[in-house]
Formats: structure tokens, sequence, C-alpha cells
């Protein structure tokens, strides 16, 4: 299913910049990012209760937010794209 993972990190206090390179590192090792705090992640449902579970025990939820929109597997219909950055299809391979 394709998993939509958006983060808003506060990093004017202390540690906020250290927890928004781990919250991207962590979404990185799951998907691809497709804005600066958009992260398209193309996983099955353990692998997106483990995303979760790594990404909450991140943030400071007094500071910082998360956003799971759960597309599903019919998301090629629910996914239009506009301008800059073509997008990438997360089904076919990276390496070529």
């Amino acid at each position: 299913m394709l998993i939509l993972v958006t983060y808003d990190v506060n990093t004017t206090s202390e540690g906020g910049k250290k927890r928004l390179r781990k919250v991207a590192k962590s979404c990185q090792n799951y998907g691809q990012r497709v804005q600066n705090s958009v992260f398209e992640c193309q996983v099955d449902s353990t692998q997106f209760a483990s995303l979760k579970i790594e990404l909450i025990s991140l943030i400071d939820p007094s500071k910082d937010s998360l956003r799971f929109y759960q597309m599903g597997n019919n998301y090629k219909t629910k996914v239009e794209h506009i301008g800059a950055k073509e997008s990438i299809d997360v089904e076919e391979p990276l390496i070529f």
C-alpha cells in the first residue's frame, strides 16, 4: 500500500535539528522524498507499523507533528503530479 508521511519538526528548540535529520533519515529507509517534509512509502502493514513506531519515538509530541495518509493499493488514480520534480513510480526498480 502507498503511505504518505508528512512531518513538521520544530527546529527552533534544542535538539530540533537533530530530530529533523533523524525523522528524514527514517523516512528515507521506507520511501522517497517528494517534498521537503513529505515522503511516499510503498509498504506492507508490518512495515507501516514499524515506521510509525520508529517515527513516534523520534519526535517530541509537544513540539513536532506527524501525519500519515493511507492511499491504499489503488493509489494511481488518486495521485496527480503537476510541475517540477517529475514523480517516480514507487513500484518500478530504482536501478536499471
